[in-house]
């Protein structure tokens, strides 16, 4: 096994150097960076990883928390903090909960047992005060949900408003009686879509039927299912509004299963603007939002966290769009 040492002798600097050109390379000139990082390469060179997590107490890795790792949107954030996170030499730790409370609660053991460095939670179903307390000990960064008032870096949209797009050019078309399927009402970006679509509702005095209001968990099986609920009412809606994509394919589907047709028959929307929205047929009219810039924008917040740097602010707001395709028509009553 080639050491430390052996690459400091050919290179000929001392084997803190080398170790400095591996840790802090803006303290060593470019040219004793480059011969010792030729000798690296030519020896093949491993830098023992739990060693210097003992000399530094770092671990260059980061723990992400997902709840569903299936849905395509959460790869794409993912996406977005690998990229800096690789260019920072960090690894990603990932860690999916599969919508568990408790596998949730049990990856921040992670964290405790000093096994990473700092960790981004694209979920935040466990109790807020768990989270505030991890947050005052270790770096912790939040992307997608949000903790209502708390001080913990964040990275979301404003699903509330997003919502009310999707919801608003439904009404816009002519449609009055709308169908609902949410996300889970136990975490905040379900709570949010629903609050948008109601308050859209409300300031173009639509009634909502309780029984057109039905919560999903994000699936494209939820949607399906439900859909076929709607549709088995004597007065089915006119349109429907899901609060993800994968859930609207699945409403879709549904409804092509009755023989009807999407738009002409029943309108549908979608949330998130995942790459299968442009290819599915119809192509889907959904809520876009920067799935990618969200994750880049969380990692360089993280990185910022445990390198102990200041940051000029908490919450990010990133942009929300319609897109409008083809999965809706005008309704004439």
């Amino acid at each position: 096994m080639v050491r430390i040492i052996d690459v400091a002798k050919k290179a000929n600097v001392s084997t803190a150097t080398v170790s400095r050109v591996l840790s802090k390379p803006n303290t060593v000139t470019e040219e004793t960076t480059e011969k010792v990082l030729q000798v690296i390469k030519e020896l093949n060179y491993q830098p023992n990883a739990l060693a210097r997590q003992l000399r530094t107490l770092e671990t260059k890795t980061i723990l992400v928390i997902v709840p569903d790792i299936t849905n395509p949107f959460f790869s794409k954030v993912l996406r977005g903090i690998e990229s800096v996170a690789v260019i920072n030499g960090y690894q990603v730790l990932l860690g999916d909960t599969g919508n568990d409370l408790e596998r949730e609660n049990g990856y921040l053991n992670i964290l405790l047992q000093k096994k990473a460095d700092g960790m981004v939670l694209l979920t935040a179903r466990m109790k807020s005060k768990n989270i505030e307390e991890m947050a005052l000990k270790y770096p912790v960064v939040l992307a997608c949900e949000y903790i209502e008032g708390s001080a913990i870096p964040t990275v979301s949209i404003n699903n509330i408003s997003g919502a009310q797009k999707a919801t608003e050019y439904l009404v816009k078309l002519g449609h009055k009686r709308i169908g609902f399927i949410s996300g889970p009402l136990d975490g905040v970006i379900g709570q949010d879509r629903l609050k948008g679509f109601y308050q859209t509702m409300a300031r173009y005095n639509l009634t909502v039927e309780s029984i057109l209001v039905q919560e999903g968990n994000f699936s494209y099986e939820s949607g399906f299912n439900i859909m076929n609920q709607f549709l088995g009412l004597n007065h089915p809606p006119t349109a429907v509004f899901a609060a993800n994509d994968e859930m609207a394919f699945g409403a879709i589907n549904a409804i092509s299963s009755k023989g009807l047709s999407v738009p002409h028959d029943i309108s549908v929307v979608g949330f998130d603007d995942i790459k299968f929205s442009s290819i599915f047929k119809p192509a889907l009219t959904t809520i876009s939002q920067p799935a990618f810039e969200m994750g880049t924008m969380a990692m360089k917040l993280l990185i910022k966290l445990m390198n102990k740097e200041a940051i000029e602010r908490h919450q990010y707001l990133m942009e929300n769009q319609l897109i409008i395709r083809d999965s809706c028509s005008t309704h004439i009553s």
